[in-house]
């Protein structure tokens, strides 16, 4: 048994016995720290090695996952819970979880960069190395498509239809959707393929994956948020921003050029109108047809 299950199994007996909550309580806390311990293991992290800073980015990807804040909330009070029984078996002498915060329960529009952030955090990949070409295509891709990271990781050239300018992307609830995308996209999805994919040992069930790891397989969620975190740090850019960082701004920059609401719904994959219109605060120019002419990747200099 290994040091998460064991702890998991001790939290539980925990639950029931010292806390005597009902059979529904525990599964949901057990359940909390199951996606946890999931989180843990793409680090490598033991339950005791966790940090302030390694939560934060766990609940970053809770809200990437398009969860909703409530169901946050309930998640990370279930993260503190687990932590204060280590606390009290004095497995930890500190709660890493002690800071984290509950999200506000409403809609609230989070950071977004602006063109010139955007444009500098591509300067920064460092094309020096392997992965330059292939960090400098998911950046152009994730903020000129708007997709979920989950959608990136998950793209195949199956799904690319550059002669059309369309990808199809499969997202939430197995949804598809056509999205238009870029010369910009096309051209560094292109280079990064020719001079550095088509020349990797591609592990089998990978062929068709556009963005592989050095070792040929295809990449995780948490990879691009390292990826993206390291470009920030390099520019020193203040805001704290992750994938969906780049899918608020592409949404907004789309906005602030004059598409209309209705099309970025189509675009996001949104279900509900309700959802985009956490951007209508905008100035907003209605009614003009095609996203692809708003996009600032798509205008002069990015062609």
């Amino acid at each position: 048994m290994s040091t998460w299950e064991r702890y998991i199994k001790d939290f539980v007996s925990f639950l029931k016995i010292e806390k005597g909550l009902a059979a529904n309580s525990i599964f949901a806390y057990q359940n909390d720290v199951a996606k946890l311990h999931d989180f843990a293991l793409t680090q490598n992290l033991g339950p005791t090695e966790l940090t302030y800073e390694h939560l934060k980015l766990f609940i970053t990807e809770l809200y990437d996952l398009g969860l909703s804040a409530r169901t946050q909330a309930r998640i990370i009070s279930g993260i503190k819970q687990f932590f204060g029984f280590l606390l009290v078996e004095d497995i930890l002498n500190d709660d890493p979880s002690e800071l984290l915060e509950m999200p506000r329960i409403g809609r609230k529009l989070p950071e977004v960069l602006t063109i010139e952030e955007i444009d500098q955090l591509i300067a920064a990949v460092d094309m020096t190395k392997n992965e330059g070409h292939r960090n400098k295509a998911i950046i152009e891709t994730l903020y000129s498509c708007g997709l979920r990271v989950s959608e990136l990781v998950n793209l195949r050239f199956s799904e690319i239809y550059f002669e059309e300018g369309f990808i199809r992307v499969i997202g939430k609830g197995n949804k598809e959707r056509l999205v238009p995308v870029s010369k910009t996209v096309e051209k560094e999805i292109g280079i990064y393929n020719d001079h550095i994919r088509r020349h990797q040992n591609i592990k089998p069930g990978n062929e068709n994956i556009v963005f592989l790891n050095r070792r040929g397989a295809q990449l995780t969620r948490v990879m691009i948020f390292t990826i993206i975190k390291d470009l920030a740090e390099a520019i020193g850019l203040k805001k704290s921003i992750s994938p969906h960082t780049f899918r608020h701004s592409f949404a907004t920059h789309l906005i602030e050029g004059g598409a209309n609401l209705r099309a970025i719904q189509e675009m996001l994959g949104h279900e509900s109108i309700t959802t985009t219109e956490i951007y209508t605060h905008l100035d907003q120019r209605f009614l003009r047809d095609a996203i692809i002419t708003f996009h600032p990747r798509n205008m002069a200099g990015h062609k």
